[in-house]
Order: structure tokens, then C-alpha cells, then sequence
């Protein structure tokens, strides 16, 4: 199913600004200790964030966008470092976190031990700055790769889900969200509606003005479409020159009002470009679903409203109340 989920949104928020990688957080017990890094992350570029134990630590890591790069003692009061690090591992973060250990242990068990908690570096204490800075940057460079990636995928799944024109959901996606949608609307036995648009005589568009500005067409019609909906519907490109909406919890009134407001703002002014000034209007079927019906007797439903309302002049909206036993059709 093509819903955004809150972690997506998360994602796609934090790939879009991600200062993480650029803030760093301290867990040191050791208050002089804890300053003097502070003041070499700082003098590096870095934001710190600085706590005293890893109780403050772990309390930090649970807000949203917390820090990606951390240093931590591995003995503190509260969590220990070792300790903190496996609670990172285990909660499985959407972003992964790179952690630097820090210690005065040097025995090769300890640095096996502190790896096998989930540290992905470990720096012996005493340290100099430019071994710290050193860590530090490769700790960077594998945050930014994370970024990376998780950018490109997120272009992927964009691609995937949404037309290459429009932007709108692509007929695939649209089809699965409105399948989404009855089935929840089932459960809390709410009422779907359902809009099916056609743009009216586009094939005259393609025609006389070429097919560039046919996509001109199609790219404003769809913007327009998209601001007449209410924000929480769904809009996608059905095919060609038709467009799909479904509106959740929506009754004969509210789809109705939808409609027209659609119907207008497409037809409100003509759509310019460069080389042509072209008038468009939509016909629009829609349905609105009051209790559990099929996805396809839902669309086949919108279908033949859309039909008809092609049928009796276009520019006009047709809407089918499909409420057993019986429907019935209205049409202005």
C-alpha cells in the first residue's frame, strides 16, 4: 500500500534538512573532560549537545532528529556506555546512529566487548585532538553515505507511486489507496466518495497545439484539481487524460460541493503558455459509498456517471448516492 506513514515523513523531512550528522552527543561523567571535547567539537564546526550520564543521554536520544554521531563514556552513572550502546541497537532507529567509545580500558577484551554492545569505533583515553578529528570525520562520511542512500530510495519510492507528469498518484497507487480506504471505511462504517474527471474534448488540445502543450494541459489541470480537494484526499491520474479522487468521509453534500468547486476551478481561466491560450472544462461522475460496496462497483459506479455527464453536454458533474437498497442518480 502506497500510504505515507509518520516514518516516512520523518524520512523524508530529516533527508530534506539533516543537520544530525552535524551534531554531536556527549555523554562524559567527567565534567573538565566533558568541556575540553565540547570546545574541539565546536572548534571543528560541530553542534554539541552535552550531558553528564547516560540516563540524559538516552532521555536525549528518544526526541525526534536526535544526533546520529555520539561519543560516549563507556563509565557513567545510570547507563553505562556499553550498555546505552545496546539499547541503541536494539530499538533499530529508523536513521542509523554512529557511536564512538570512549574509555580509559584498553585491554583487548574491553574493545571487543564494547564492539559486540554496538560501538562502531573505539578511542582509547588519553586521546590527542587530531585522532578524535579523525574519527570523527569517518563516523561523518558513513552518515552522509546513509543519507545518501535513503535520499535515493526515497526517490525511488516517489517514482514508483506517482505519475511522471502530474506528480499526482499514479493509476497503480490510486487504485491500492482507494482499496486502503474502503476497507477502513468499513470498519468505522463511514462513508467514501468516490470522483472520476475527464477533461473535455483534450483530444482537440493534442491536435491543434501538439502534445507538448497537451502535458501543459494536463500538468494545470491536475494543479488545479489538487487545490480544489480538501488536503486529506487522495488524487491520482487514472489515465491519459483522466483523473481519480477519493474522498474519505465524505456524504452526498460535502462530494457534491467537491465536484463543483473542481468543475469551476478548472473552467475558472484559460490554461496559457508560451505558444497557446487554451479553454478547458472536466466532466465529472462521481459516487458516494454510504455502505460496504467492492472497489469495482465503485468505479464502474463513478464510470457511468462520468458517462453521463459526458453524455448530457459535459462541463457538468453527475453523482451516483449508492445506498442499499436502491441508488439513486443526480445530475446538475
Amino acid at each position: 500500500m502506497p500510504h505515507i506513514t509518520q516514518t516516512e515523513i520523518l524520512v523524508s523531512e530529516r533527508v530534506a534538512g539533516d543537520l544530525s550528522s552535524e551534531t554531536i552527543l556527549i555523554a562524559e561523567d567527567d565534567r573538565i573532560f566533558r568541556r575540553i571535547l565540547q570546545s574541539w567539537l565546536q572548534n571543528w564546526g560541530y553542534r554539541v549537545i552535552a550531558v553528564e550520564d547516560g540516563t540524559q543521554a538516552w532521555e536525549h536520544l528518544q526526541q525526534d532528529n536526535a544526533p546520529a554521531l555520539l561519543i560516549l563514556d563507556w563509565m557513567m552513572p545510570g547507563i553505562d556506555g556499553a550498555e546505552l550502546c545496546r539499547r541503541i541497537r536494539a530499538k533499530r532507529s529508523a536513521f542509523y546512529q554512529y557511536i564512538l567509545l570512549v574509555t580509559a580500558k584498553d585491554d583487548k577484551h574491553d574493545v571487543v566487548q564494547g564492539l559486540e554492545a554496538g560501538a562502531d569505533d573505539y578511542l582509547t583515553k588519553p586521546f590527542d585532538p587530531g585522532e578524535l578529528r579523525a574519527r570523527v570525520q569517518v563516523g561523518k562520511r558513513i552518515l552522509t553515505l546513509q543519507r545518501e542512500l535513503i535520499q535515493a530510495q526515497e526517490e525511488i519510492r516517489f517514482q514508483a507511486n506517482h505519475d511522471g507528469l502530474t506528480t499526482m498518484w499514479n493509476r497503480v497507487a490510486i487504485l491500492n489507496l482507494l482499496g486502503g480506504e474502503l476497507q477502513r471505511a468499513a470498519r468505522s462504517r463511514a462513508s467514501t466518495g468516490l470522483l472520476m474527471m475527464d477533461l473535455d474534448h483534450f483530444k482537440q488540445i493534442n491536435d491543434n497545439h501538439g502534445h507538448l502543450n497537451g502535458d501543459a494541459v494536463l500538468k494545470e489541470a491536475a494543479n488545479r484539481i489538487n487545490l480544489a480537494v480538501r488536503s486529506y484526499d487522495f488524487v491520482g491520474r487514472y489515465g491519459g487524460e483522466e483523473f481519480l479522487a477519493i474522498l474519505p468521509n465524505c456524504g452526498l453534500e460535502d462530494l457534491r460541493t467537491v465536484a463543483e468547486r473542481i468543475r469551476c476551478a478548472v473552467a475558472a481561466t484559460p490554461i496559457c503558455t508560451e505558444t497557446a491560450r487554451m479553454a478547458m472544462t472536466v466532466s465529472i461522475g462521481g459516487v458516494a459509498m454510504a455502505n460496504a460496496t467492492p472497489d469495482l462497483e465503485l468505479l464502474a459506479a463513478a464510470d457511468a456517471a462520468l458517462y453521463l455527464a459526458k453524455r448530457n453536454g459535459r462541463d457538468q458533474v453527475a453523482i451516483e448516492a449508492m445506498v442499499a437498497p436502491a441508488h439513486q442518480l443526480l445530475i446538475w
